[in-house]
């Protein structure tokens, strides 16, 4: 069965929900504000947001508890019953003409939509399984941004009419329709064996250590409320930007919401499909501050009503783009049986990111005016996005790689030896030529999780130091510097040693320094001695001969000290970003892997400085036809 068949009737079923989420919500605004003065008006249409989403702040804990005690479809198809009754109370409201009444059957509508959000989206992994994951999510929030528009659009038509049968017709009508879409619905399910409390306050602290669990995830969730944060402030500012700038009429302004939406929905859809081939996470940072650089052009730049339609669909498409690669990294990382937790935790945070969104809207606006909303929007969504490249490990190492790639072909080679059992753990020894080589090394083993030990130095650099603590790196003292160093490096040994015990992977350069001459030379350093000598049983020693970096730039070929890391660093993004580095002849790296258990275990029976000569043995083979110098 292809994707979309199988994820079709979870489809339907959120979009005839989120439709009818919208049109009660727009339909009872309307139809509500006939009954107060002009002033109540602007009030009703306020409370009346505010009731659909309330609920989702107080009662996502509880709807993340659910499926721990009750099937994901069984939530869902009692939650598509109560439709029925909520409908039903709205259109005594209208009736009756009562405002608490119909805006207290909008609060029923979202608490009905809080309860079986998280299994909805629960059910993505179940149906899909880890590979349609992408897919599943771009479908998902796709029809999901289509439902908002059909919904605002049919509530906003309707309540044109005062008719009590055509509300039923449509009310009722879609309230059947998800009824029969989830009687369709069928999946292999895995029911949640964590426990949380449905308590806000306590759920949060709780779920918060849920996600914490899985390093850097926090950081995505925030992100991705963020998204949140900017959607709802551009849907309440464009509401009255529209008419004031360009002197749109309500239906010019609602068409242009609507194609936002539909902005959103293309981007979701295309990012879902790319994002089974591409880490489209690693592109987060270039969606980011692409859509920050036009919401500060529409601040900045006069330009026509179409212009600005134009740009704000961008904006939108963009928007969809981004969020995808998101929504994704939580369904990827959480495991099954934590799963509705984190997506009723989400749930929750993303509600009162949308709070703060008004509540910042209302300050920007008072004292600086409803043009620079959209300059706080760039500057806040811009900034983190690009922050989000260098705080989350996976997107670094992707986004190093990539712009080293421009310049290097890189080769590996036995690296299948990297897949260990399940209960083994690597210990990797890798030579040194360049400066460049962690860089390179790292970004492509990053989903190893090789712990790696890094020069102290490198911990006072800024965003280097960023990076390095994303790598869980171990700071190792310069032993040249102050005797603290030795006394330090002293006990490096017994914590590597264990590291290792724990089952962690393990990086460490034996001879500690760059080459100075193209050859690797450990002398009379005992890291490597002492560490091989009581190696953990289940832990593998891997060899890495590197090939092809001696005599560039990043190596001390020709100098009588090692380069400055920064400075290269700069020079290489300059070269990269300018287009030079296009017209530069590209330098071939090979990788060498090895599985060298055996022969360190042999090497460990000799003394320190006969295991040391050993180790520089193995290093210093080259290929036919590369010298160990440049010349």
């Amino acid at each position: 069965m292809s994707n979309i068949k199988k994820f079709l009737p979870l489809y339907t079923t959120s979009v005839f929900g989120v439709i009818n989420d919208n049109a009660l919500k727009f339909l009872a605004a309307f139809v509500a504000m006939k009954w107060v003065s002009a002033e109540q008006g602007a009030n009703i249409v306020n409370i009346t947001a505010a009731a659909l989403v309330l609920p989702y702040v107080l009662f996502s804990p509880l709807a993340g508890k659910l499926p721990k005690y009750f099937s994901k479809i069984r939530i869902i198809r009692t939650a598509k019953l109560a439709e029925f009754g909520i409908m039903l109370v709205a259109l005594t409201g209208i009736y009756l003409q009562n405002v608490y009444i119909t805006v207290a059957s909008v609060l029923l509508m979202g608490l009905q939509s809080a309860l079986f959000s998280p299994s909805k989206y629960g059910l993505i992994k179940d149906i899909g399984g880890i590979n349609g994951i992408s897919e599943g999510m771009g479908g998902m929030e796709a029809f999901s941004f289509v439902g908002m528009l059909a919904g605002a659009v049919i509530g906003s038509f309707i309540s044109e009419y005062d008719s009590l049968l055509i509300y039923f017709g449509v009310l009722v009508g879609f309230a059947a329709l998800g009824y029969l879409a989830s009687l369709t619905l069928k999946a292999d399910e895995q029911k949640s064996a964590e426990d949380s409390s449905a308590n806000p306050i306590k759920f949060i602290i709780e779920a918060s250590k849920i996600t914490r669990k899985y390093k850097r995830l926090p950081r995505a969730i925030h992100l991705l409320c963020l998204f949140w944060w900017l959607s709802a402030s551009l849907q309440t500012i464009l509401m009255t930007y529209c008419p004031e700038r360009f002197g749109m009429t309500n239906f010019q302004t609602g068409c242009v919401l609507a194609l936002m939406a539909v902005g959103v929905s293309l981007g979701c859809v295309i990012c879902g499909k790319l994002d089974k081939k591409h880490f489209m996470l690693s592109h987060i940072y270039k969606f980011g501050i692409a859509l920050a650089i036009i919401l500060y052009a529409i601040y900045k730049f006069e330009m026509s009503a179409t212009v600005f339609t134009i740009l704000a669909a961008v904006v939108a498409f963009l928007g969809g783009m981004f969020k995808i690669p998101l929504d994704a990294e939580i369904q990827k990382r959480v495991d099954i049986k934590e799963l509705n937790i984190v997506l009723a935790y989400f749930n929750l945070l993303s509600f009162v990111y949308i709070f703060i969104a008004c509540v910042t809207n209302i300050l920007v606006i008072r004292y600086l005016g409803t043009p620079y909303v959209f300059v706080v929007l760039a500057v806040v969504f811009g900034l983190a996005s690009f922050i989000f490249t260098f705080v989350y490990k996976t997107v670094i190492s992707t986004f190093t790689l990539r712009k080293m790639k421009l310049h290097y072909r890189l080769k590996f080679e036995g690296d299948e030896c990297l897949k260990v059992k399940d209960d083994e753990n690597i210990l990797l020894l890798p030579t040194h030529r360049a400066i460049i080589d962690p860089l390179l090394l790292l970004g492509s083993l990053a989903h190893t999780n090789i712990r790696p030990l890094v020069d102290e130095r490198f911990f006072k650099i800024p965003l280097i130091d960023g990076v390095l603590k994303q790598f869980n790196a171990v700071s190792v003292p310069n032993l040249r510097k102050s005797r603290k160093g030795v006394e330090q490096a002293m006990q490096l040994d017994s914590i590597i040693y264990k590291q290792l015990q724990e089952g962690g992977n393990i990086l460490f350069y034996p001879s500690g320094h760059v080459t100075t001459d193209g050859k690797e030379t450990i002398g009379a350093r005992r890291l490597a001695y002492d560490i091989c000598c009581k190696l953990p049983e289940k832990t593998r020693v891997i060899g890495l001969r590197i090939y092809g970096l001696w005599g560039s730039q990043w190596s001390r070929y020709q100098r009588n000290s090692t380069p400055n890391i920064v400075k290269l660093l700069v020079k290489s993004f300059f070269l990269i970003y300018s287009g030079a580095i296009l017209f530069m002849k590209k330098r071939d790296v090979k990788f060498e892997f090895a599985d060298i258990t055996d022969q360190v275990k042999e090497w460990c029976k000799l003394p320190k400085m006969d295991f040391n000569h050993k180790m520089e043995e193995y290093y210093n083979v080259y290929p036919e036809g590369e010298p160990p110098v440049v010349l």
